[in-house]
């Protein structure tokens, strides 16, 4: 049997609903942060990146999809009846 649900909602209310944080004051602050810095210039933009984020490691694209493959490659445990 297939089933199709279609949700017709806003993302804040998708958020509330499946139970996610708020992240907007988050965003926000770090936005203000990334601009001050951007117009003081008083950092390289890669020093700026690995300030601001763990995803300026140089393989994190590289080393998440590695991972995916690895999982979804990975020979399943469970019987099939």
């Amino acid at each position: 049997m297939k089933m199709t649900v279609e949700v017709d909602c806003t993302p804040e209310e998708a958020r509330r609903f499946l139970g996610l944080p708020d992240v907007a004051p988050i965003h926000a602050a770090m936005l203000e942060r990334m601009q001050a810095q951007v117009v003081e210039m008083t950092a390289s933009p890669e020093a700026m990146l690995a300030a601001w984020t763990r995803m300026a490691q140089p393989n994190w694209m590289a080393d998440a999809m590695g991972a995916l493959f690895k999982a979804a490659t990975r020979p399943s445990t469970e019987s099939k009846p």
